[in-house]
């Protein structure tokens, strides 16, 4: 069975930084992209971050391009989002979700395969 577990979220003051982890088990974890979302109250959830199979490229949201940054080790088979110079409008839900195989670009909603439950971050002003 695929599980992602995720870790990591929690309380954190605007400028400050947290990292979230996604510990994933029954998949081809070479094979597929691991991508961040976040869904704010009211609003959609959006990607936020993903890195490529095979070829490990990452790409980023407008709105987190420099502050954030995404990992995965083969090992662990595990995703960490470190998140810097935070602010209030990062707080959200955040979604470990994968996709199949190698892309170019972050993902849309309609192409994750699997999703962790989400994690809560909030930022205090």
């Amino acid at each position: 069975e695929v599980r992602l577990v995720e870790s990591g979220g929690g309380f954190a003051q605007t400028g400050g930084s947290l990292k979230l982890s996604c510990v994933t088990s029954g998949l081809p974890f070479r094979d597929v992209t691991i991508a961040w979302f976040r869904q704010a109250p009211g609003k959609e959830r959006e990607s936020v971050s993903c890195v490529s199979a095979r070829d490990l490229n990452t790409y980023y949201a407008d709105a987190v391009k420099g502050r954030f940054f995404i990992s995965k080790d083969y090992g662990e088979e595990t995703s960490w989002l470190q998140m810097n110079s935070l602010t209030p409008e990062d707080s959200a839900v955040y979604y470990c979700a994968v996709t199949s195989g190698s892309r170019i670009g972050l993902p849309q909603l309609s192409e994750v395969l699997f999703w962790g439950e989400g994690t809560l971050v909030a930022v205090l002003s």
